[in-house]
């Protein structure tokens, strides 16, 4: 059973001014996330779905509108929240070995404190596992895959400890195969963490394997417009789950949605 609202975004806008030139990206965004839901925002590519994503993780400011998050209103980055970017490779140091890499995940809220090496190194190491890079940490970026590279920023952004995990078209960028691995990947370590999920998609299959929840959004300026309860049993299987009625059913419905207009 899911608890009531944790993150609450109430009428949210946001409208860029250049000169006499107005641009209103987001209209009117309402939504509300219960803890330990994973929902799902899907939208066409460039509509302002990042844009969102980087109100509610308070580094972007609003022009209307309120975040809150456990009923505290968010005015600049929280330390329950991370933010995973899309472009995996440009948010990795190239110059750092994995395991340095993950090891500033713990700086989001201060974790290091007095931890030796030793504490820092096992930690990490415990997280590389966890998102199957064990005995990667040694290596550099630059010497794994794109989908190892993205599974190093999941371990970083674990390794914070939120309670909430943002999530920006993160699987874009690499091949089907490795697509679908990290897709179980997040749900096997939603689920053991019990973390709450906000995941940014333009692919409507991705959207209904993932979430409880499918929110669709409008063009600019961005309002959601629809809100799917999806009624597919967990776990959820690759072959087993796209290839049921009420999988192909959802599926039908959000592409006639998105494509509409």
């Amino acid at each position: 059973m899911l608890s009531a609202s944790y993150l609450s975004i109430q009428g949210i806008s946001k409208t860029y001014h250049q000169g006499d030139v107005s641009d209103e990206v987001l209209g009117d965004v309402t939504l509300d996330v219960a803890s330990g839901e994973f929902v799902s925002i899907l939208g066409p590519s460039g509509c302002g779905k990042s844009t969102l994503l980087s109100i509610i993780a308070g580094l972007l400011a609003p022009t209307r509108g309120t975040v809150r998050l456990g009923g505290e209103l968010v005015t600049r980055p929280p330390a329950d929240m991370v933010y995973l970017f899309q472009q995996y490779s440009k948010s990795l140091f190239p110059w750092r070995r994995v395991r340095e890499n993950v090891a500033l995940g713990l700086e989001v809220k201060s974790r290091r404190g007095s931890r030796t090496s030793a504490e820092i190194n096992k930690l990490c190491n415990e997280y590389l596992a966890m998102v199957g890079l064990k005995d990667t940490g040694d290596l550099y970026p630059w010497q794994l895959s794109g989908g190892m590279q993205q599974r190093v920023a999941i371990a970083r952004a674990l390794i914070a400890g939120p309670r909430v995990l943002l999530m920006d078209e993160p699987f874009s960028a690499v091949d089907a195969l490795a697509r679908n691995l990290l897709q179980d990947l997040v749900l096997e370590l939603w689920r053991k963490l019990n973390i709450t999920i906000l995941f940014v998609t333009h692919d409507v299959d991705e959207a209904v394997y993932l979430a409880d929840r499918v929110l669709t959004l409008s063009k600019p300026p961005v309002r959601v417009v629809d809100r799917i309860e999806l009624d597919l049993p967990r776990p959820r299987r690759q072959v087993e789950t796209r290839e049921s009625p009420e999988f192909l059913r959802h599926r039908r419905e959000l592409y006639a949605r998105v494509t509409a207009g």
